[in-house]
């Protein structure tokens, strides 16, 4: 299922309509429509309208993402402790302009997909990001607690409290979370050992909903191709839109459904063949059965130790405790000098 709207309607006039809400903010977002509310939300990307900025260098959704992100992730430290057992380690600090693959720097980017469909080539350009899943295994997963799905639909990652093992990259269908080494909770308690860094993704600009503004790259599309409301009006415009182009819907079901909703004039089976599953770069495969169920004895397990989560938390709020102290001693001691 999923469809296009050839009414025109704007970014704004979509929000109106579907949040039924005033404006604030001068952003175009409704007050239903920020992370606050507790409504849940779900996004749109209709590849029917995306033609990648192909008169841009880089995609307007990729480069107000990388612009709202550029200083999320503090300096990593050098040389960077080579964890154990394995000896991986995932390094792209120095690897900032990627844009063709998500990194722990580039949530989101742009697939080119040559389609030759009911005797029609076409080019679809697949915007790639994390899909915010409904019932997200990532987030039952993680023994630290620092995954978490929120009421608004966005499953966000705390870099406080994660320690990089990578279980929620393991266990996403599309291995969407990426790696940076050497950064995180983990230097300050047994590096080398424990963690192995922080784990990045798109987050659905959680603060930003919090301000009552919207997603950048809903924002920054030029041809608003991607659109935000509640969860309830987006399915309603998305079948309306798959139902008038006779096109189809991916996300709506896959790992049990997600909170992103894609629309497509071409079958998503003919866009996965284009893509080829490597790291950073997911396919879009149509049988995805949800993978909670596979989680659910280690979601148990963490259920039943939940001093793992409470230890790393408590080891957060004692590093920041700590910094705030020296940082204190240090005003101290410049005044008495």
């Amino acid at each position: 299922m999923s469809k296009k709207n050839n009414s025109g309607l704007s970014r704004r006039t979509f929000l109106q309509l579907t949040a039924g809400a005033s404006l604030v903010s001068g952003f175009g977002i409704t007050k239903n429509a920020s992370a606050e509310a507790g409504e849940k939300l779900s996004t749109i990307i209709d590849l029917n309208l995306c033609d990648g900025c192909a008169d841009r260098e880089i995609p307007a959704c990729v480069a107000i993402c990388k612009e709202i992100n550029k200083n999320k992730i503090p300096p990593p430290i050098d040389p960077i402790p080579e964890p154990w057992p394995r000896k991986t380690i995932e390094d792209w600090s120095k690897k900032k302009e990627v844009f063709d693959r998500l990194t722990p720097y580039n949530f989101i980017y742009v697939h080119k997909a040559e389609i030759d469909f009911a005797g029609r080539k076409r080019t679809i350009y697949v915007p790639r990001r994390c899909m915010h899943c409904d019932n997200p295994a990532c987030a039952t997963i993680c023994p630290f607690s620092a995954n978490h799905k929120f009421k608004n639909g966005a499953v966000v990652i705390n870099q406080n409290q994660c320690f990089g093992g990578a279980k929620c990259r393991d266990v996403c269908p599309w291995e969407i979370p990426q790696r940076q080494s050497g950064v995180g909770i983990y230097l300050h308690v047994l590096p080398g050992l424990m963690g192995n860094g922080v784990m990045y993704k798109c987050d659905l600009c959680f603060d930003r909903l919090k301000e009552g503004k919207l997603p950048g790259c809903v924002e920054a599309c030029p041809r608003e191709a991607l659109l935000i409301g509640s969860e309830k009006a987006i399915k309603q415009v998305a079948v309306e839109r798959a139902r008038r182009i006779n096109g189809w819907i991916y996300g709506d079901v896959q790992n049990g459904g997600t909170a992103t909703l894609y629309i497509s004039p071409v079958p998503f089976e003919e866009i996965n063949k284009t893509m080829i599953r490597k790291p950073g770069q997911p396919d879009m495969k149509m049988e995805i059965p949800r993978r909670m169920a596979g989680t659910d004895p280690l979601g148990k397990m963490v259920l039943a130790a939940p001093f793992l989560g409470l230890a790393a938390a408590g080891a957060a709020g004692a590093w920041n405790w700590f910094s705030r102290r020296k940082g204190q001693l240090k005003k101290k001691e410049g005044k008495n000098g």
